[in-house]
């Protein structure tokens, strides 16, 4: 990953409003049937841990299947767009779930209350296998990444309006931010469901990453106004202002704004007053 992708291979200025709004990149069906089927025994075996913050190019050697997977064009393209050349790697996990195990797991981000405006982790997740709607899928929030919680503090809630409970075919990779509200389902088909997850932090600004052909795009602005069913009418006004500051930090454009949600209360004039 230390090398720039191809610019065909890296996210759009539409696909990362898209991600700063709905908090997640999808890549369907995009690893190899051959890396696949390689993958649930090596998933089975286990892969060592690393420490906390080596490069990524330490923690797995090359020919290895995490190298393999994130090497995969459009999974490194995407790494790249978010996080950057080179990131290290801050943990990574094999998630099994045995067919009729136990409970679902409750929602939750993946970090203590993140104030940050200007940067984030991401987790990739891997599935080798079809993941059908019976087979544990992870739960997602889309839109939930911006909301200042502490790991679990959602886990009473179940059920919000809007979430989505991953399906998908044998080869899809979801990248997050990292304060998504996601949990893992009870598995209720009659094989595994594998799960491979990599926490990437970025060691450079993350700052126009991506394919900026379309910064201009008025698309970028619609996918940042998305709107989700489980907002509530005057907090989810919130969402608008936080995606705007992450926009304006991921830009550089620090008079960016969507509807004066955050120039209304950024305002803080220098000019003093005439003498009357």
């Amino acid at each position: 990953m230390s090398n720039r992708p191809a610019p065909e291979h890296l996210l759009t200025s539409v696909q990362m409003a898209r991600f700063v709004a709905h908090g997640f990149v999808r890549l369907d069906a995009v690893v190899p049937e051959e890396l696949n089927a390689d993958a649930v025994d090596v998933l089975s075996a286990g892969i060592p841990a690393v420490p906390y913050g080596t490069p990524v190019a330490e923690a797995f050697p090359p020919g290895s299947l995490p190298a393999r997977l994130i090497g995969v064009p459009a999974v490194a393209g995407a790494l790249h767009s978010l996080v950057g050349p080179a990131p290290h790697v801050d943990h990574h996990a094999v998630h099994v779930r045995e067919p009729g195990e136990g409970s679902a797991q409750p929602l939750h981000g993946d970090a203590i209350i993140d104030v940050r405006p200007d940067a984030f982790d991401v987790q990739l997740m891997y599935y080798p296998r079809e993941v059908t709607l019976r087979a544990g899928g992870t739960l997602i929030v889309p839109g939930s990444h911006l909301r200042r919680t502490n790991e679990t503090d959602t886990g009473r809630y179940q059920n919000l309006r809007g979430q989505h409970r991953l399906t998908c075919p044998a080869g899809t990779v979801l990248i997050l931010h990292h304060g998504l509200w996601h949990g893992g389902r009870r598995n209720e088909g009659t094989e595994r469901r594998y799960m491979f997850k990599i926490r990437f932090n970025p060691v450079v600004r993350q700052r126009l990453l991506w394919n900026t052909a379309d910064l201009d795009d008025p698309a970028v602005a619609e996918e940042l106004r998305a709107q989700f069913p489980w907002y509530e009418q005057a907090t989810g006004r919130l969402e608008f202002h936080n995606r705007v500051r992450l926009w304006r930090a991921l830009t550089g454009e620090d008079d960016f704004d969507l509807d004066h949600w955050v120039t209304r209360v950024s305002n803080r004039p220098e000019r003093q007053p005439a003498d009357a």
